[in-house]
Parts: C-alpha cells; structure tokens; sequence
C-alpha cells in the first residue's frame, strides 16, 4: 500500500498578565513509531530557553518531554514540528473476529501475559468512569454472539448519529452522564464516550491523540494553524490486535490519523501541561497544521539531542 508522508507544525503559545518566575512542564507532542507509522524527523523550540530539558518514554510508551524554565517571562512558545511517514495496513474486520462477550470473558480469566496489556484498559480513569447508563446504551448495538468488530462499528456509527459537534457544550471535566443526556461535544467528548460504553460492558479501550489532515474547500488554500489535535478511540479485538474507530468522523483511521500518545483518557497524553509561578490570567493560542508532503515545507532540521530514559 502507497506511502504518505506529512508535515505536522503545532505551535502553542501562552501569554500571562504576569510575569511567570517559574515553568515547570510536561509535553506528549512526538508522534509515535508503531507498525504502520514512522517518524521521519521531529523537533520541539521552546522560547524561552529551558534550564533543564529531559525526554523519556512514559508508562504508556509515549514520548514525554520534561522541562523546566528559570528566567522570568510573560510568554512561553512551544512549536513542535514533525514528518511522519503513514503506510495504513489493511482494512481491519477482513479476518472475522470473536463474539463480543467471548473476548469479555476470556479477558477477566487469568490468561496469558499478552493480555495483561489490554487489561489495563477495563477500569474507570480519572475522566470515564463505566456506568449502567453507557451500557445499556452500548447494548442496542452488542447483541448476543455478534462478533467483536462489528459490534463496535456499529457503536461508532450510532455515536455519530446521535451527537452533534458543538465546541461550547463541553469543558474538559464535563461528565459522560452530562454528555449523554445533551448529546453534543468534541472530539474528546466522544472518544471519552466511547471507552466507557466499551467498558461498561466489560472490554478494554484506550484513549489515543494525534492529528488529522483536514481538506479545505475546492479551490481554496490550505490554511496554516486552522487544523487542531484530534482524538480517537482503540478497541482490543484479538487476533486483530488493537483496531482504531474514530467517531467524531464516523470512520477507521487510516492514511490520514497521525497518532501521537495513548492512554486510559485524556489526562494521560494531555499535549502540554504543567505549574507556573507567578502569572496571573493568562491567555492561549494553539495552532495546527497538516501537510500532505507535495505541499510541505522542507523537513525540520534535527534538534539537540535528549537522553531518552525509560519509565
């Protein structure tokens, strides 16, 4: 299958009504190599300079960046910059896969250590938390004996259906039973949505971040920082290994998903988080492009090296 390489440019800018004495944070801003992407080339500019820089891969495997900022400052820049290779494999669900409440039972037995990793993914996090109203929604579409993966397509499709697309509905900390009662939200919303009808009903679904190439319209340029990070949902379907449904666009993604972190939900591959001192109100500005490599810009030129410690 044809390779596609993409130009990512992330830039995430906050300025304080204060000066800042000290920054301290955390970055997942490196895509991820897995079978079916690569990183070509990736760098991170921070200004101001940090005074102590680190990276290492976190309990997840994702890259996490660690710094820290010493001098005074009432703006900090970070614009991370990436080219990713993506060769999409084929069409998950062409091998059928197992009943649904097959996989559920055989994964609350004790079992091989293969599947030690996947039941990380059944129990509540900090932002889902499985409940009886998720399942029984998630139970129209997991009929008895229906196999794993048409089961969860057909789940996404119906989130799809059902919730409208509204940036002011939600907050990071809104509730699923708030959102499923006013049915509309984000990206994450859904994703978050989605990994607690699966484990209410008992199977494993991780939370996955990244960024998607979004097509401007006919005639039209491509607009810099008009894209944004995206959110998707991976559910573990054995034999098929992890199968990723993003149900924001109603679709499995392919060529087009850039996959960056994953984890239980958001608060494990948060883009960038940290403590200040100092400050006051601040305000931010985040910016996101995805380029097809036809109209790229040349590739970043590589960074400093970082020690990459394990974690």
């Amino acid at each position: 299958m044809n390779r596609m390489r993409y130009h990512v440019l992330h830039r995430t800018q906050y300025r304080y009504a204060w000066p800042v004495s000290d920054s301290r944070q955390l970055l997942h801003l490196t895509p991820r190599d897995t079978p079916t992407q690569r990183t070509v080339s990736h760098r991170i500019d921070i200004d101001p300079e940090p005074v102590e820089r680190a990276r290492r891969t976190d309990y997840f495997g994702n890259v996490l960046e660690q710094l820290s900022i010493g001098s005074a400052h009432d703006t900090l820049t970070v614009t991370a910059e990436s080219v990713v290779d993506l060769t999409p494999s084929r069409a998950a669900g062409a091998t059928r896969s197992p009943a649904w409440e097959h996989v559920r039972d055989r994964l609350h037995q004790v079992g091989p250590a293969p599947l030690l990793d996947p039941c990380q993914y059944l129990y509540a996090s900090p932002h889902i938390e499985p409940l009886a109203a998720l399942a029984r929604y998630a139970r129209l579409d997991f009929r008895r004996e229906r196999p794993l993966f048409d089961a969860t397509l057909a789940l996404m499709r119906r989130i799809h259906r059902d919730f409208e697309f509204d940036p002011q509905a939600t907050t990071v900390s809104t509730p699923l039973e708030t959102l499923l009662r006013q049915r509309r939200g984000v990206c994450q919303d859904f994703a978050h949505f989605m990994i607690g009808c699966l484990r209410s009903l008992g199977l494993p679904a991780r939370y996955v971040s990244g960024y998607l190439l979004t097509q401007p319209p006919p005639g039209q340029p491509r607009m810099v920082g008009a894209d944004a990070s995206h959110a998707w949902v991976s559910v573990f379907c054995p034999g098929l290994g992890w199968v990723d449904m993003d149900p924001t666009n109603c679709m499995q993604p392919g060529d087009q998903h850039i996959t960056v972190a994953w984890g239980r939900d958001f608060s494990d591959v948060t883009p960038m988080r940290g403590v200040i001192l100092g400050g006051g109100e601040h305000a931010v500005e985040v910016q996101v492009t995805v380029t097809p490599e036809h109209e790229a810009p040349p590739a970043p030129r590589p960074g400093p090296a970082q020690p990459l410690e394990r974690g």
